[in-house]
């Protein structure tokens, strides 16, 4: 039982919780007055995540790197931009809940974070691995001696060198770390309390990208370091680095804890032993015997990482289908001891060391339902049959084993040639979509989506598991030049993609790609399973980065002018639609980007509803009362005009009142 405290609650203690809950990067530890280790506030980065602007001082606090406070920064600048619809070049633009989002990740998360706060589930993301040598990302980060110099202060004004840099390499991980910091921190707000991120990583940032995460999540939401096995490299120097990492971090492991979750994934290879099984019974019938030899020299035959032959012991057989003789005593002793009858010699059979496995009453119900395997005699300890079938499920292994070169030759198969070097592989992705907890609804974002793996993978993973997970892909639209390739393979790959691209008359950039793929994949899963995937969502709809859908108005008094002032009856771009304006509401309202809407006329004008009644919208100018009034009497949760729309002050003060009678509850704004 808990003890009463017989005292006042620690304030400061939970302060420094609900700070460490908000910005678990400025968690530390000092010594308490007994030698204790306790909790403290890391102040200088408190100011610094509190702050607009880049505070002095030296960065040498814990792991740190030059422009780290400045990451800080630009993760909180404000930027002014909004994402522009593209139902022409989206897939079931209508109905589909996916979406792919063209443009620079930095800038798009932040614009993310009203609709999208504390909704994501899951997020996957591969990013550069800072090798210099990437084909899709231009992800040599490194800095030039001298803006490295410049940044640590490390010349006087002359530019003489103050001190001698023995440090290792500094500048060959800090703008890659700025680029991923920055990126990692506003990723965190947008998960939901159970949330989960993994991050694929090399040997080359494995180790920094750690200490980045412990900050950016907090050390005690780390879950565990994933191993991707991916096949020996037979060109290395020294040692085959055959393998990848993919570092797990909970958004909140307490929740996680509290309510008691826990992953389990269906064990690799079963289809395949199934399959074998079934093929045994039909040639052999009730022969158990023979299928139980035929079992297991297929087991024995298979190749050593065919991920069946982890389950070799599911080799024995009865009527009731395959099973292993488990252990049927007490784990670690002490279990009860009493009198079990041989069913042929009805002696008592041998009593384990340790004690049964369970009670007597559990034991005869085993009996009688055939579960426990006796010996020829009394002499021998019985069994407990352990079905395959009961055990399908298990622990996520920490160690994914699978042939690298599987996934890019799947890719160029579908795709018609090799388009995409490297490629993550789709069925590695769909395994952690699977054991990680989505469901029903959640969002799995990936916001260096490159070929648009994560999205292949969330297909696959909705069709095997008959799950509607959404997904938001974010990439940014670089061009493909095969003259920007280092070496004649990557060339060839550049061409290819190049040419692909032609042929479907799209741009030469990577989102076409992983666009085209996409739909690729959608249209490949459907058509092979046409009675499961009916009901399938394989569209997206696109979005592209842009500048504000306002115009610029920050002019000084004396600027002013007639041209100017006329520039003011609209704020609005004369480029932009009334799907810019709407989507670019949403965005600052905080509502979902996938949710379906509806355009109508009224008395000539076009109003737009939201989700049923979410927000509803009305661009056209000079909007008359009666449409007004509609729209109020429809009492939506949001209402939005132009500021043009209405001619002057006691027009807007109509529109006012019109709310207040009609539908008081209703939030309006104009833009």
């Amino acid at each position: 039982m808990d003890k009463m405290r017989m005292e006042s609650l620690d304030m400061t203690a939970q302060n420094i919780d609900k700070i460490g809950a908000l910005f678990p990067n400025c968690i530390t530890e000092t010594i308490d007055t007994s030698g204790k280790p306790k909790k403290a506030i890391n102040f200088e980065l408190l100011r610094q995540m509190l702050s607009g602007d880049v505070l002095e001082g030296d960065e040498a606090y814990e792991f740190t790197w030059v422009g780290k406070k400045a990451a800080i920064v630009e993760a909180n600048k404000p930027i002014r931009k909004t994402l522009r619809p593209c139902p022409e070049e989206s897939v079931n633009w209508d109905t589909t809940e996916n979406l792919y989002i063209e443009g620079d990740n930095l800038e798009v998360l932040k614009l993310l974070q009203e609709s999208y706060l504390g909704k994501v589930k899951m997020i996957y993301i591969d990013p550069p691995y800072n090798t210099g040598n990437d084909f899709i990302y231009a992800d040599d980060f490194t800095m030039s001696g001298e803006e490295y110099a410049e940044e640590l202060g490390a010349t006087d004004e002359a530019g003489n060198r103050l001190f001698r840099n023995t440090d290792s390499n500094g500048r060959f991980h800090s703008d890659w770390c700025s680029m991923i910091y920055s990126r990692l921190m506003l990723a965190r707000n947008l998960l939901t309390e159970d949330g989960v991120i993994f991050i694929s990583i090399d040997e080359n940032e494995v180790s920094t990208l750690k200490q980045m995460c412990d900050e950016a999540f907090g050390s005690s939401n780390f879950v565990a370091e994933l191993i991707w096995s991916a096949g020996r490299k037979n060109d290395s120097k020294h040692i085959s680095v055959s393998h990848e990492y993919i570092l797990c971090y909970f958004k909140c492991a307490q929740y996680i804890k509290e309510h008691k979750i826990t992953w389990r994934e269906r064990k690799q290879g079963l289809d395949d032993i199934y399959a074998q099984y079934d093929s045994l019974v039909k040639k052999n019938g009730n022969d158990t015997e023979s299928i139980e030899k035929e079992l297991k020299a297929w087991y024995k035959a298979l190749p050593d990482n065919h991920p069946a032959k982890d389950h070799a012991h599911y080799c024995r057989v009865d009527q009731k289908g395959i099973f292993f003789a488990d252990n049927i005593s007490w784990p670690g002793g002490g279990g009860p001891k009493y009198e079990v009858l041989h069913p042929t010699t009805h002696k008592p059979v041998k009593i384990p060391s340790r004690g049964w496995l369970t009670n007597e009453d559990t034991m005869k119900e085993w009996i009688k339902q055939g579960r426990v395997e006796f010996g020829k005699d009394e002499n021998r300890v019985p069994t407990l049959k352990s079905y395959l079938k009961d055990r399908e499920y298990s622990v996520p292994y920490s160690v994914f084993y699978k042939d690298g070169r599987a996934a890019s030759k799947r890719l160029a198969s579908m795709m018609g040639e090799k388009v995409f070097e490297n490629p993550k592989d789709e069925e590695i992705i769909e395994r952690l979509i699977e054991f990680c907890g989505t469901g029903d609804n959640d969002i799995v974002l990936d916001f260096f989506s490159g070929s648009g793996t994560t999205a292949h993978a969330m297909f696959l993973a909705n069709a095997n598991q008959n799950v509607t997970r959404k997904f938001i892909l974010v990439q940014l639209a670089e061009e493909i030049n095969p003259q920007n390739e280092s070496s004649e393979k990557a060339k060839k790959v550049a061409q290819n993609a190049i040419a692909l691209l032609d042929s479907i008359g799209a741009s030469h950039t990577i989102c076409e790609i992983g666009k085209e793929r996409i739909r690729r994949a959608g249209t490949k899963i459907k058509e092979e399973n046409p009675l499961t995937t009916k009901d399938l969502d394989v569209g997206f709809r696109v979005f592209k980065l842009d500048d504000s859908n306002m115009k610029d108005v920050f002019y000084a008094p004396a600027d002013y002018n007639q041209s100017l002032l006329d520039m003011f009856e609209s704020n609005i771009k004369d480029d932009r639609n009334d799907l810019d304006l709407l989507f670019g509401c949403l965005l600052e309202w905080g509502l979902p980007l996938s949710l379906p809407y509806t355009s109508e006329k009224l008395e000539g004008c076009t109003v737009h509803t939201y989700n049923e009644g979410d927000l509803i919208a009305c661009f056209d100018e000079s909007i008359p009362d009666s449409v007004v009034k509609t729209i109020a009497k429809r009492q939506p949760l949001r209402a939005v005009f132009r500021d043009s729309s209405f001619a002057g002050s006691p027009a807007k003060i109509n529109v006012t009142e019109a709310f207040k009678l009609l539908a008081p509850d209703t939030r309006v704004k104009v833009i």
